[in-house]
């Protein structure tokens, strides 16, 4: 029977599928650094992977994003590549091993990847040409491995002075080639992983000099932070400071080249660049972000002392015509959110910010410029790598979290969480201190009540705070009788709106309901 390929069946089972499956492994390894290559090499936004990654992101359901987030925190990307790689790494060994039978079975399968990578890539809202390239270089490496190594994983032709089966010149070929094609794409990944990093951001980061800020916010108040171990600060550093988003890889943005724009339904078309933004008069202040994906008693929320441009003044400079009520913010990456105009201008202070905790932006938080805006969610208020601001309506223009099916305006709501304890570790009866954080952004904390295995609430002692935007500690101090007890605590905010018990998820407008811990006390 012949082994051209045509009429290999029944002869090309278990030791010759079992190489092709490993030939058909080195070639996707082979495409993806080939790819990675070519990436690094033309700027392209991303390999093959990370543009079928980001595409997996935009049309993740809420509750599998809500999922993944509270499971793999910010460890979420990387377990979307990891898996990924082993879908890949799967499909690339059954099609290798059906190579083996038929080399068209090989390249039908070359060719599916080819077709959803290229899809991936021409699909992201900042593709060019070059987006194409890298997946174009791993489709062609990747054919060419097929055809090197399933011959030789193939037994010998009967009938040639080659031994039959995998002892001798063919299986040695075999071995050879498949080390030289593992080789090779190691070495490619390594060379687009380090040409990559010539377009870094990170030495323009460390050297950009913010001026001084023109308006201040007050210095702290003796008692912002109660310093209680395992409360929460009230600053948070910024490598704590947590980050949700949709890039798999990290905009870099250089400032010597970033612009925004602000245009639509305005008088006056407006460009500034990073140099004219920082000339602005610049306003420091202490505002909390939280992300509307933020469970009850989650980690998805920080306090930080930002600085930037008013947000307002430069809406007020571009002329904002009548009936305009959304802004359609635009990330460097592509995407979008939406702001209310009305939310922007009311007098808070709503930032083009630069500046975080006494530095540059770092690039995983915007960098050189994002927007900050207290009181609202983040999906539509906090865009990072932001470049472009259209004035419009929230009739005529969804952003990115609203065509999936989240509100267009999210206002965060008023709530509260429990740090300590922690319901990890048994604690000692006696005197113990509960303690979190509460926040009702541009509304301002009033009370927080805390209860035991459904008693009456009690009053908690609150840290004091520089304003109505940033979160609140709190504690009270708590007689702890030995035994199991259930904790629970709620927020008041000054327009006497308190916290609701009724639980609902994060979609599509924030979750609600009572933090709840379980101790035991010994």
């Amino acid at each position: 029977m012949s082994l051209n390929g045509r009429g290999t069946k029944g002869r090309l089972d278990g030791p010759s599928a079992g190489l092709g499956a490993v030939a058909g492994v080195l070639a996707a390894g082979a495409a993806l650094g080939a790819g990675q290559f070519v990436a690094g090499l033309t700027g392209a936004s991303g390999s093959p992977v990370v543009v079928v990654g980001e595409l997996q992101i935009d049309f993740t359901p809420p509750w599998l994003k809500n999922f993944a987030i509270s499971e793999f925190g910010a460890d979420d990307k990387l377990v979307l590549v990891s898996g990924i790689l082993v879908v890949l790494g799967a499909f690339a060994a059954v099609i290798g091993a059906a190579a083996t039978r038929r080399m068209a079975y090989g390249l039908a399968g070359v060719a599916v990847f080819a077709a959803v990578g290229l899809t991936a890539a021409a699909t992201r809202p900042d593709a060019t040409v070059a987006s194409l390239l890298p997946t174009l270089a791993a489709t062609a490496t990747a054919v060419a491995v097929l055809q090197l190594l399933i011959p030789l994983a193939r037994p010998a032709e009967p009938g040639t002075d080659e031994p039959e089966g995998f002892e001798g010149p063919r299986r040695r070929r075999f071995l050879v080639a498949g080390a030289a094609t593992a080789g090779v794409a190691a070495g490619a990944g390594l060379a687009g992983r380090l040409l990559t990093e010539r377009s870094s951001v990170a030495g323009a980061q460390k050297s950009v000099r913010i001026p001084r800020p023109s308006v201040t916010t007050q210095a702290l108040p003796a008692g912002a932070d109660l310093r209680i171990p395992g409360l929460a600060p009230f600053v948070t550093p910024n490598g704590s400071f947590y980050r949700v988003d949709t890039a798999l890889v990290l905009p870099q943005v250089n400032p010597s080249s970033w612009q925004l724009r602000v245009h639509g339904m305005v008088s006056r078309e407006i460009t500034l660049t990073f140099d004219q933004l920082i000339k602005r008069p610049l306003i420091e202040d202490y505002i909390t972000l939280c992300c509307v994906s933020n469970p009850i008693d989650g980690p998805f929320i920080g306090n930080a002392r930002w600085l930037g441009a008013s947000l307002a003044a430069v809406l007020r400079d571009a002329g904002i015509k009548a009936g305009a009520d959304q802004l359609l913010c635009t990330s460097a990456d592509g995407f979008t959110s939406g702001t209310p105009v009305q939310t922007v201008m009311d007098g808070r202070d709503a930032l083009l910010a630069v500046a975080m905790n006494g530095q540059p932006l770092p690039v995983a938080h915007g960098f050189p410029a994002r927007m900050v805006v207290p009181g609202l969610y983040g999906y539509v208020s906090a865009t990072k790598w932001v470049t472009d601001i259209e004035v419009t309506t929230f009739a005529g223009n969804y952003a990115y979290w609203a065509q999936r099916g989240w509100s267009q305006q999210a206002p965060i709501k008023t709530e509260c969480r429990i740090d300590v304890p922690d319901g990890m570790d048994e604690i000692r009866a006696g005197p113990t201190a509960v303690a979190g954080v509460a926040w009702a952004q541009h509304k301002g904390i009033e009370a927080v009540e805390v209860r035991v295995d459904r008693g009456p609430w009690q009053q908690a002692r609150l840290a004091a705070v520089p304003g109505l935007d940033t979160w609140r500690q709190w504690v009270w101090e708590w007689q702890a009788p030995s035994g199991p007890h259930v904790l629970e605590a709620r927020a008041t905010d000054k327009t006497g709106y308190t916290q609701t018990a009724v639980l609902a998820p994060p979609e599509p407008n924030g979750a609600t309901g009572y933090p709840m811990i379980s101790v035991a006390v010994r």
